[in-house]
């Protein structure tokens, strides 16, 4: 359905970029549905991590749909702009854990979509860069300040103003990727770890996530108060209760 699809597995969702014939090429249709998708995605309490997946075997995404944009009059690429950025916010802003699991080329909007996730798993064919200086463009979908965050600003700088490719190992050097796997297995390694994520507090689970997030751009004293609100979030829950008594009862805590 318009390039992107959902499947669950008990707590898990996984969003699945499925345009494999364009190389899962990001188009205003398909940047329309996964904002859609993530808002959807968001507001449900029952999910506790997400996997952002890719169909096919050659590229997790490879950017924006240039063909589609090619066509495209300055008037119509700026009325697009919203609707792009609505789909990297809908997945950056997502309140649970995303583990991207990237096979295959990564690149402009698709190396973005893994730097909004929280981790990145990879498997050996992964390829990510950032190229859009190349056509005369500038990240837009968070790449310059993500990899800023994320890299620092050397790599950054790199990454950004050279448009270069980096092949896993390297890409693990520089922090782009947290796991390497064998080829084929990154969707698996990701689920596996979205499992792992599910299995606990709900509650503090998102406020960790909110305190990392806003934490990261803030002075220590300010991201330490941040974290005493997340410690306040799920001390005082129900969650911080039935964790304890589970412990205490020698049983697994059943999470509202």
């Amino acid at each position: 359905m318009d390039g992107v699809r959902v499947e669950r597995d008990g707590h898990v969702a996984e969003i699945v970029l499925d345009r494999p014939e364009a190389l899962n090429a990001l188009s205003t249709a398909m940047a329309r549905r996964l904002a859609s998708v993530c808002a959807e995605v968001g507001a449900d309490s029952s999910v506790r991590a997400v996997v952002l997946a890719a169909a096919g075997e050659k590229a997790f995404c490879v950017g924006a749909d240039l063909k589609e944009r090619n066509r495209m009059t300055d008037e119509e690429i700026l009325a697009q702009r919203p609707v792009f950025r609505a789909a990297f916010g809908g997945v950056l802003g997502l309140p649970q854990p995303v583990i991207a699991a990237v096979h295959g080329y990564a690149l402009g909007g698709g190396c973005e979509f893994a730097l909004s996730a929280d981790m990145i798993v990879a498997d050996e064919t992964a390829v990510f860069g950032l190229p859009e200086v190349g056509v005369g463009l500038v990240p837009g979908g968070g790449g310059t300040q993500l990899a800023l965050r994320r890299l620092g600003p050397g790599k950054a700088a790199d990454l950004v103003f050279t448009g270069r490719r980096l092949g896993v190992e390297e890409a693990l050097s520089y922090g782009l990727a947290d796991r390497v796997v064998s080829a084929g297995t990154a969707r698996e390694e990701a689920l596996t770890i979205a499992g792992l994520i599910a299995k606990n507090s709900p509650v503090a689970v998102r406020a960790a996530k909110k305190a990392m997030r806003q934490g990261a751009g803030v002075g220590l004293d300010a991201a330490l108060d941040l974290e005493e609100n997340a410690w306040r979030t799920a001390a005082f829950s129900p969650d911080r209760r039935e964790g304890i008594a589970a412990f205490n009862d020698k049983r697994k805590p059943n999470w509202a």
